[in-house]
């Protein structure tokens, strides 16, 4: 059985306003084999779309190589964007050593609510992934009833928008030190289609991919993901 440990801690700005919410990195960065054009930092397979789509987003010119200026400049950039980085899985472990979602077993999950009330700017949540069996969204919906918490759908359509209430203590003042008064945060959360090969057929069987592509032939998937993920970064 292969511990499929997180190599990285959450990556969270101070001001940090969003926080990009995945699974695991494959395997091969919890044991340090890196390919030449990995990047040893949070989604820096070279399988991988997401900064690709950053990259192509804000015309970033990342290098995709294993060197400290390849991570220095993804962390800049999530800097300058208050965003942060906060997988939801903690560990996992497998029979098959690979990346699939569905072969991780004995979870064990990241208290994301408890980096929500350390981080009291954050008000929007990044799912790299749905509600599909061990994606990110599965995983936190799991999560969320360890504090009596659920969410509440807002939109229906692709990427699916829920949003969810979390009580955030205010600071008492001095004159009033043994006053506490709870204020409702509210938390938005956007599963955006996975920036991985692997959910390429899924975004082909999408009815408004179809119809993109019919109308420009050259349309493809990464195209679509540009376009979601536009709107929310």
């Amino acid at each position: 059985m292969f511990k499929h440990q997180h190599p990285y801690k959450p990556f969270i700005p101070e001001h940090a306003t969003k926080l990009i919410v995945g699974t695991l990195p494959p395997p091969r960065f919890t044991i340090g084999d890196l390919k030449p054009a990995d990047v040893d930092f949070c989604y820096g397979s070279s399988d991988g779309q997401l900064w690709k789509i950053l990259d192509e987003l804000f015309q970033l010119n990342l290098k995709y190589e294993t060197t400290n200026e390849a991570i220095l400049q993804r962390k800049q950039f999530l800097i300058s964007r208050h965003i942060g980085i906060c997988d939801i899985v903690e560990s996992a472990e497998r029979d098959k050593i690979d990346a699939s979602d569905l072969g991780m077993q004995n979870i064990v999950l990241r208290d994301l609510v408890g980096y929500l009330k350390k981080y009291p700017k954050v008000d929007t949540l990044l799912f790299t992934g749905g509600n599909s069996k061990n994606g990110p969204e599965y995983f936190f919906r799991r999560h969320l009833k360890e504090y009596n918490l659920k969410l509440e759908l807002v939109s229906n359509e692709v990427p699916r928008i829920h949003q969810f209430v979390i009580p955030s203590k205010m600071p008492a003042s001095r004159q009033e030190a043994w006053e506490s008064v709870e204020k409702k945060r509210i938390i938005k959360t956007v599963s955006l289609t996975a920036p991985s090969g692997a959910a390429n057929r899924a975004v082909g069987s999408m009815p408004l991919y179809k119809q993109l592509k019919q109308k420009n032939p050259e349309f493809n998937t990464l195209d679509f993901r540009m376009m979601q993920y536009r709107e929310f970064f």
